[in-house]
């Protein structure tokens, strides 16, 4: 009886399609049986799986055997990478072509059922592959610390400390600091950064698994660091956020460009602004006014700083639904872009876009299930999603990053 299954109990499954959230999906006893979402396995594969959760409607399980391989398995390169291993990676048991076809059969699933679009909509969406390989580039690192000072990585949907040695998709310039070779003590975790400009900080936090990291505390290298993106120099927080791949935000700036195709004398709304980055490609291709909203007041700080020679634009720090609400950011506006957290944009924040009467947003997601909740909220207003790019910012994990563009259709 499944229902009977308790944690730590095995089983015999056949796993079928990846879903959002780094594992796959098998059932309990045929079609319409009880779900299990499988971690380390593979489309197709017989495996016996260990459960990890319980819920009232689905399980969760860790593939512990592999009695019938799929063709995209590979050796994972990294020893944690495995059940009750590090939780920061999802894919490495996946071929490099694997986790492209893994990331568009996600895309498209989650747009569809969750954003409402076609499969025709969808169709044409690949998730394409940045410059660099699946191992050395993720530009900046957070390791939480155990409780006997030592660093390391979280295990999956836990806040147990796996210890390691060594983080295989880390910067080479991380992977050559002695952090993991060091005790910290009185440290909740240990962030490191080597920018885009060649600078390598490392700095302490005392919340391990908090995103917010403005109150860390340099103790190694700049406080602030140099990056290089769409032909500028910025200078930003080395604990503020920048894309962590070293070619995504050259990436991204390129498709909202193309995408929207900003006009010189078009106004824009930059929103969720960071330091800057889509702001400044806006103004040197307009020639007109940009408005950035951001609520960091690092991000704010280093967006007014990075784009002083641009007086058109303007940096509103506030949060981006409360600038709409108390009209801080006003229309009209021919084009937007926002980029916002992992959460997405939000119901309050789509109708404000919609009401100001852009012709065209370009909407960055690090999230396909929140963009897809904002695409069904554009589609009731009216929008449609005519044009989606998918790329894979980060290798060997479950995360994708997408860019949507959306227009008026009436």
């Amino acid at each position: 009886m499944t229902d009977e299954l308790v944690e730590g109990d095995t089983l015999e499954v056949t796993v079928g399609a990846p879903a959002h959230g780094g594992h796959c999906v098998a059932r309990l006893g045929g079609e319409h049986g009880r779900v299990v979402f499988v971690r380390h396995a593979l489309p197709g594969e017989r495996v016996t799986v260990e459960i990890t959760e319980v819920h009232r409607g689905y399980l969760r399980a860790d593939a512990i055997e592999i009695h019938e391989a799929s063709p995209e398995r590979v050796t994972a390169p990294c020893a944690y990478a495995k059940a009750d291993g590090c939780g920061g990676c999802d894919l490495q048991h996946v071929s490099d072509a694997g986790q492209l076809g893994w990331k568009t059969a996600v895309v498209h699933e989650t747009l569809r059922r969750i954003g409402g679009m076609t499969q025709d909509q969808v169709s044409g969406v690949r998730v394409q592959r940045l410059p660099g390989g699946l191992l050395g580039w993720r530009s900046r690192v957070r390791y939480a610390v155990d409780a006997a000072d030592r660093p390391g990585l979280l295990k999956h949907r836990s806040h147990e400390v796996v210890a390691i040695d060594r983080c295989l998709i880390a910067h080479p310039y991380v992977q050559e600091l002695d952090v993991l070779s060091r005790r910290w003590p009185d440290t909740d975790a240990v962030a490191t950064v080597a920018s885009s400009g060649g600078d390598v900080s490392v700095l302490t936090t005392g919340h391990a698994g908090d995103d917010d990291w403005r109150a860390a505390s340099p103790i190694e290298g700049p406080a602030e660091v140099r990056e290089v993106a769409a032909g500028r120099d910025w200078t930003v927080p080395a604990a503020g956020f920048w894309q962590v791949h070293p070619a995504a935000a050259d990436t991204l700036v390129g498709a909202v460009l193309e995408m929207l195709e900003p006009a010189p004398g078009e106004t824009a709304w930059d929103l969720y602004g960071g330091a800057g980055l889509f702001a400044g490609a806006l103004a040197e291709r307009t020639g007109a006014r940009v408005t950035l909203v951001e609520s960091a007041f690092s991000g704010a700080a280093a967006a007014r700083a990075n784009l002083a020679d641009l007086p058109l634009v303007e940096v509103v720090e506030a949060k981006v639904e409360r600038a709409l609400r108390r009209r801080r950011v006003t229309g009209p506006v021919d084009v937007v872009v926002l980029d916002p957290p992992r959460s997405g944009a939000g119901a309050e924040v789509v109708r404000a876009i919609a009401a100001a009467g852009p012709r065209a947003v370009a909407y960055v997601a690090c999230d396909p299930a929140a963009l897809g909740r904002d695409i069904g909220t554009f589609a009731e207003l009216g929008w449609t999603a005519t044009e989606v790019r998918a790329y894979d910012c980060f290798p060997m994990t479950r995360h994708i990053e997408c860019v949507a563009l959306l227009t008026p259709t009436r």
